[in-house]
């Protein structure tokens, strides 16, 4: 309905401006398993995992909120440039018994975007103690995310995350990203979008190489995308050849969220740094781990050279208490394989809805990391204009059919392209997916109602 008479005048602003706190948005005063609760009382499924991957083992999981009540009674914080933190030493040690190969020396961080700053400072800092300080640049993949700082931003590679700050990025250079479903060289098999980090180190010198950087499964930009058969292989043996070293992103991927502990593991191959987050402490506290093999960290210790790196809460005791409590859940309740079965059934069910709709245009993902992408025309693959936010109303029909997803745009090149990410608490039910499931199905039939008129 077209309004013809004079405009309200509008309310106070929110003393809040980050995030947008819209009225338009429900509020949610509990959750609990993998439900959250609004005012009304009514149930939506966490099918976001808070904000992709994050809550891992659920909502108020007594045994983890007990383990931060009880941290927090005994050293909430200390400085930890100048004393021990005995949660944050306990973590590591568990983490390390968990993780591929010799990837077993861990820091711990605060956020996504903070560790993946660690990461590469951890590569140079590495060149720099074996005497090859010329080696500097950390090439990554376009339609890559690595965080939202400054430094992060340059290395990702999304357009609609960077072009505002473009003129103050550190840009680094780029290959394209393996997307079997727009790139026919993936789909059959081929290796080429692999090679291309050949052909960029080549270009660049590999005397001045100092890491790669890729997300073995592409989240909030592109909607669980992985990499094809083979493609980390091929990566390890060009970042041996040249030595370059292997950083994988898995921020969102690591601890269980793939039905592996790590989905390096998906590909045979041990990365050289690894950084991880998110699900590691489920929602409940900020936390990121930065992983490196004994070769990596090792040249700092013969250099007798100190990681120059961390903030003010990394270490922090509650938030490894937290982290403990939620790896050792993990591993009590075997979370890892619930998720390769869950995920098994839940990519079936999106399978289903792609056959079936006729804006669902491919299924993708593994274990509970998975992805439904949304498009105009399903035999072309066209994707619909950024100005119709596409990914953003299929997000607020799937509420009000009583589940939360993430939705992303610029899949498709940047620009356009809609997606969903559909990653619950590996906590659940057979049961639960099926009505997961059905909420999506209610969801896309809203949309598509909207869209034809």
């Amino acid at each position: 309905m077209v309004q013809t008479g004079p405009r309200p005048a509008p309310g106070p602003a929110p003393a809040s401006f980050f995030p947008a706190l819209r009225g338009d948005l429900p509020t949610i005063v509990r959750a609990e398993g993998i439900y959250m609760y609004d005012e009304a009382g009514h149930a939506v499924i966490d099918a976001a995992g808070g904000v992709g991957c994050v809550t891992s083992v659920g909502h108020a999981v007594p045994e983890v909120v007990d383990a931060i009540s009880e941290q927090m009674h005994a050293v909430a914080f200390l400085p930890w440039t100048q004393f021990q933190s005995k949660p944050a030493a306990d973590l590591a040690t568990l983490i390390a018994t968990i993780t591929p190969g010799s990837l077993n020396r861990a820091g711990l961080f605060n956020g996504g975007s903070e560790v993946t700053e660690g990461a590469v400072k951890l590569a140079r800092q590495h060149w720099l103690a074996r005497g090859r300080p010329e080696k500097y640049l950390t090439i990554s993949r376009w339609q890559g995310f690595h965080g939202m700082t400054l430094g992060a931003t340059g290395i990702g590679g999304h357009t609609a995350r960077r072009r505002k700050y473009q003129p103050m990025l550190l840009d680094m250079p780029k290959i394209p990203p393996a997307y079997a479903y727009r790139c026919d060289d993936c789909a059959s098999g081929s290796l080429r979008c692999a090679d291309e980090l050949e052909r960029l180190i080549k270009w660049q010198g590999p005397e001045n190489v100092a890491c790669f950087m890729a997300e073995p499964i592409v989240g909030a930009t592109m909607g669980a995308v992985p990499a094809p058969p083979g493609y980390f292989q091929r990566i390890r043996e060009i970042c041996d050849r040249y030595d370059v070293l292997m950083i994988l992103d898995e921020v969102m991927t690591g601890f269980g969220r793939t039905g592996r502990w790590f989905a390096a593991e998906h590909w045979d191959v041990v990365p050289d740094i690894a950084t991880a987050a998110k699900g590691v402490s489920g929602g409940y506290a900020p936390l990121a781990v930065l992983l490196a093999t004994d070769e990596v960290v090792g040249a700092l210790d013969a250099a007798g050279t100190p990681f120059v790196a961390g903030h003010t809460y990394s270490q922090n005791p509650v938030v490894a208490a937290a982290g403990i409590a939620v790896v050792s859940y993990i591993q009590k309740h075997n979370l890892v394989q619930a998720a390769a079965e869950r995920g098994a059934e839940l990519l079936e069910g999106l399978k289903g809805l792609v056959t079936s709709h006729r804006i669902a245009g491919d299924a993708r993902g593994m274990g509970l990391l998975l992805g439904l992408e949304l498009v105009s025309d399903k035999v072309t693959k066209e994707p619909f204009p950024i100005e119709a936010g596409v990914a953003h109303r299929f997000a607020k029909a799937c509420i009000a059919e009583g589940a939360a997803v993430y939705p992303g745009q610029g899949g498709a090149d940047g620009l356009i392209g809609d997606h969903v990410l559909v990653t619950p608490p590996m906590t659940i039910s057979s049961a639960q997916v099926q009505e997961l499931v059905g909420a999506l199905d209610r969801a896309l039939t809203r949309l598509e109602g909207e869209l034809a008129s």
